[in-house]
């Protein structure tokens, strides 16, 4: 079993900087693909950024490229994302994914498990 559990939300200025963390509480990480979505109030869970079990590739949404860096230690189990440049568009529910490669980490069906949720605001 692997339980991503999220944390490092909260609200913050446009133009401010959050650092999101997953932690895996049960198994490794270790070999798992994992991905960051978000979900915002009526609107559908959309895919924003994924890193290999390695750490050697990366994948972002069109939005988040340039602003955004996933990384992992799989030294400590965990999997951040650092969100610069926050917009408030960025507002949402921000979820933390693990599945077995970085193509099928991008796809909700595909996910193995998921996190919980955290919540990000960026207030104007």
């Amino acid at each position: 079993q692997v339980q991503p559990v999220e944390s490092g939300g909260g609200l913050v200025q446009a133009g401010g900087s959050l650092r999101l963390s997953c932690a895996a509480s049960g198994r490794t990480f270790s070999n798992y693909a994992v991905g960051w979505f978000r979900q915002a109030p009526g609107k559908e869970r959309e895919f924003v950024a994924a890193i290999s079990w390695s750490g050697g590739s990366t994948s972002y949404v069109d939005s988040g490229k340039g602003r955004f860096i996933v990384s992992r230690d799989n030294a400590k189990n965990t999997v951040y994302l650092q969100m610069n440049s926050l917009k408030p568009e960025d507002t949402a529910i921000y979820y933390c994914a693990a599945s077995g490669s970085l193509l099928r980490v991008r796809v909700p069906a595909a996910i193995d498990y998921w996190g919980q949720g955290n919540q990000v605001t960026v207030s104007s």
